[in-house]
């Protein structure tokens, strides 16, 4: 665990009329934070419920680029993200204060991330006295992938352990088998003394144990089992009967 809380300055965001401030689950916050207490925290929710909106804040917030990657790009194809950094606090566990910081960090944002592979191309072309970056993410362009593929080589080859990763709906390319994989990497570097934050629709992703879920609803955000999200009962329901979904009105 290296972040413990996320503080959010509801007043600030109110006194900027930011739209932020209008989301339910800034209006609706208890106390002004969030609190995490589990090394896997997951965000579910209806799409424009504020899930990207959060994760991308805190990544900023910790220092990685607002389009995805680690601290060290900051390439930018449109300033697109919003002003909730501004008035977000992360605070460190105790342990992780001073002495203990996370070696590795990463944004995955699904809807950006071919702008960071052609942004690895265009830096690897430039010289340099290092190994090129794409060796970090298996030595082959990322590009040449798959988007699952891509997705799948980030998780295998460039996240080391001992890190902060904050994943953006990160199912989007993956295959069903692919997602249960994730599951075992992100289990194992959680072993490795690493900390993830991941928005998410996948109710296989969400069926980690001992992860904490909050869901995004229009009373603000609220802790949930596995069970109890709208993505689990949806699925469930259709998969037992999908006909029942799909009968004309």
């Amino acid at each position: 665990m290296f972040i413990r809380e996320i503080r959010i300055d509801r007043k600030g965001l109110e006194d900027a009329g930011s739209y932020v401030s209008k989301l339910p689950f800034i209006r609706f916050l208890q106390g002004d934070s969030l609190f995490l207490t589990a090394p896997v925290t997951f965000f579910v929710g209806e799409n424009g419920s504020g899930k990207s909106t959060l994760l991308e804040a805190i990544a900023v917030t910790a220092g990685m680029n607002p389009e995805g990657g680690s601290g060290n790009f900051s390439f930018s194809t449109r300033e697109s993200h919003s002003d909730l950094c501004q008035y977000m606090t992360l605070v460190r566990s105790a342990v992780s204060s001073t002495a203990h910081r996370w070696k590795d960090s990463y944004f995955l944002r699904a809807e950006s991330f071919f702008n960071v592979a052609t942004n690895i191309e265009e830096m690897d072309r430039l010289p340099a006295f290092s190994r090129k970056i794409i060796e970090s993410y298996g030595g082959r362009s990322l590009h040449e992938q798959s988007h699952g593929e891509s997705f799948f080589s980030l998780m295998v080859n460039r996240f080391g352990g001992n890190g902060l990763y904050i994943l953006d709906e990160p199912e989007a390319a993956l295959s069903p088998a692919r997602q249960i994989a994730m599951l075992h990497l992100i289990r194992d570097l959680v072993k490795k003394g690493s900390q993830f934050l991941i928005s998410t629709h996948s109710p296989i992703l969400t069926a980690l144990p001992d992860a904490v879920i909050y869901e995004f609803r229009e009373t603000g955000l609220t802790e949930v089992r596995w069970e109890e999200t709208e993505n689990y009962i949806l699925t469930k329901r259709f998969l037992s009967s999908p006909s029942y979904f799909l009968e004309e009105d």
